[in-house]
């Protein structure tokens, strides 16, 4: 009978070894096969969202500035239209979101006035924070055509000018913070140099 004991668990040792292996080695294939088709996906949704948040170019030359408020620099395309520079397309974000870290896309003309804005990425409460992307709601057009040197961009209960998302201002402050941290690293790096 003991044997008999250890045989069957020797057997279920090995059966769990042989799935968990098996599980291993599906999920890695599976993670290689789909791991360029999210690349391209994120690719695509980076570019649909650099032409939404510029006036027209035709050609983009990107480039890294510090950000004051990090040490980590953001990703500034710098979009032309023959040898002028019609904007930037600023990758940006915050980590003060009810969910978590937003990511943005805010266009910059070269004065630095807000062109428009696009959600990248966010896990926001959907039905309300999920109000900042344009395709549910117009909330973030109230930033476009604003210049942040004249338009406060706190939230009217704080002391600014932008309206909040009903039942989701910690959304729209972290929305805010993020298109900011786009502007003050514009102002820090090309304020004085606007034709750059």
């Amino acid at each position: 009978m003991a044997s008999k004991r250890e045989s069957n668990f020797f057997n279920m040792v090995s059966t769990l070894f042989l799935v968990t292996a098996v599980a291993a080695v599906s999920l890695g294939g599976i993670y290689n096969v789909t791991k360029g088709p999210i690349e391209l996906a994120k690719q695509k949704k980076q570019e649909e969202a650099i032409r939404m948040v510029l006036p027209e170019f035709d050609r983009i030359e990107p480039k890294k500035f510090k950000a004051p408020d990090m040490a980590d620099s953001l990703l500034f395309n710098m979009a032309y239209k023959g040898d002028n520079l019609v904007g930037m397309a600023v990758n940006t974000f915050t980590n003060k979101g009810f969910s978590g870290q937003i990511k943005l896309m805010v266009g910059l003309l070269p004065d630095g006035t807000i062109n428009n804005t696009s959600v990248l990425e966010h896990k926001e409460t959907p039905g309300l924070g999920d109000k900042m992307q344009q395709n549910k709601a117009d909330w973030s057009l109230q930033y476009n055509g604003k210049h942040p040197a004249d338009f406060n961009l706190k939230m009217k209960k704080d002391g600014g000018m932008v309206d909040a998302i009903t039942a989701a201002t910690i959304s729209s402050r972290a929305f805010s913070d993020a298109v900011e941290r786009a502007y003050k690293t514009y102002e820090t790096n090309l304020g004085g140099n606007r034709n750059e």
